[in-house]
């Protein structure tokens, strides 16, 4: 089996797959890539049993087919090393030996046997539901609710991204208990109504995958599994076991109070004010009076506080309310409108982020913070 191949668009697709490999694989064949050839398309597979990530190659210049894993590390190791040049490999399927030749150089690496790479998960025809979403809706959605989902060994089904998919919309959800974020998009939609959580590990291969592709995403599913097939990818993941919570439940309907504010301002400060905040809690305190919001913050055990006002547009009654710093920073910092409307009713209810208008008309999006207790 032999082709040749640009360093650099290798290493490209090398580094994109090889986010799967984890650090403490089970089976020590999962440290390598699994190389297939046929029909001058070169296949590279990663893995760690719970997601599989496939790339392909077209090229020109082969001879020959057949399956070999190739050790992940040094390979993409010595890829690094090369500036764009073509490069030869020349492989012994028999002998598993692996020789690549540059122009003035030759190197050997020892592989292993392809037939015992893991095959990738095949998803029931009789239980298999798909979908075609735009890759950049696709991205938009993970973008927006990454952030939000939980590390909680305890409730495995928050630690992901639950799609809703229905006729009339597709949503995004993800909470950690604290913050929530609800990404509603009515220009995907669905023939049936269904759901799955998608777990975070995926999500952050599809973020990074997503960017480089243009066009339309094939997602499949069934009850265990997901595949998204991209025009160069194809990522099959195991899904997370488990009902989502009845996260609409959560979110208040009835919040008189309403705010809105610069943004940028907003986060700004909150940026400044929060170094003064206790490190365990990072509570700050908003105090709205009259088109005023006040941000304070303090730590007295170091004897330091800071306060800062900012000019808003505020519909309400006085009030006080408290969040952790952090938090607060992070919803901003994935909101994109240059105002945002914070929703408020008391300060033991949580508090509602939305953007002030939208540049796209087929996005909802909510995010929702718990606040804090303020101790007086």
């Amino acid at each position: 089996m032999k082709f040749v191949v640009s360093s650099i668009e290798l290493l490209s697709h090398l580094q994109a797959v090889s986010r799967v490999i984890s650090n403490k694989n089970t089976l020590p064949i999962l440290d390598n890539f699994l190389f297939s050839m046929e029909k001058g398309v070169l296949k590279i597979t990663a893995s760690d049993l719970e997601s599989t990530l496939v790339t392909s190659l077209q090229l020109e210049n082969t001879d020959g087919s057949g399956d070999i894993a190739i050790p992940a590390k040094i390979l993409t190791d010595i890829l690094k090393e090369f500036s764009d040049i073509p490069l030869t490999f020349e492989i012994d399927i028999n002998a598993m030996s692996i020789v690549i030749q540059s122009e003035s150089g030759k190197f050997t690496i020892m592989g292993q046997n392809g037939a015992e790479y893991p095959q990738m998960p095949v998803l029931k025809d009789d239980q298999k539901q798909s979908l075609e979403i735009e890759g950049e809706v696709l991205l938009s959605g993970i973008n927006k609710t990454l952030f939000a989902t939980a590390d909680d060994e305890l409730r495995p089904v928050m630690n992901g991204i639950y799609m809703e998919l229905s006729p009339d919309d597709t949503t995004f959800v993800a909470s950690d208990a604290h913050k929530l974020v609800r990404y509603k998009r009515t220009d995907v939609n669905a023939e049936a109504a269904s759901s799955f959580i998608l777990p975070k590990k995926p999500a952050s291969l599809l973020k990074n995958i997503l960017p480089r592709e243009e066009g339309v995403v094939k997602l499949e599913f069934d009850d265990k599994n997901a595949a998204f097939t991209l025009t160069n990818y194809k990522l099959v993941c195991r899904l997370v076991e488990g009902n989502y919570p009845s996260y609409n439940s959560v979110i208040p309907t009835d919040n008189p109070y309403k705010m809105t504010i610069d943004r940028v301002e907003f986060y700004n400060v909150l940026r400044r004010v929060s170094v003064f905040s206790n490190q365990a809690s990072n509570l700050v305190k908003l105090a709205l009076s009259g088109n005023q919001l006040s941000i304070s913050a303090q730590d007295i055990d170091f004897s330091i506080s800071a306060n800062e006002r900012l000019n808003c547009q505020y519909e309400g009654e006085d009030m006080e309310i408290g969040f952790k710093s952090t938090f607060l920073i992070e919803i901003l910092s994935n909101l994109a409108t240059s105002d945002v409307i914070m929703e408020m009713s008391d300060p033991t209810r949580a508090g509602i982020l939305l953007p002030s208008g939208s540049d796209d008309e087929n996005e909802d999006i909510l995010m929702l913070l718990m606040p804090m207790m303020i101790n007086t």
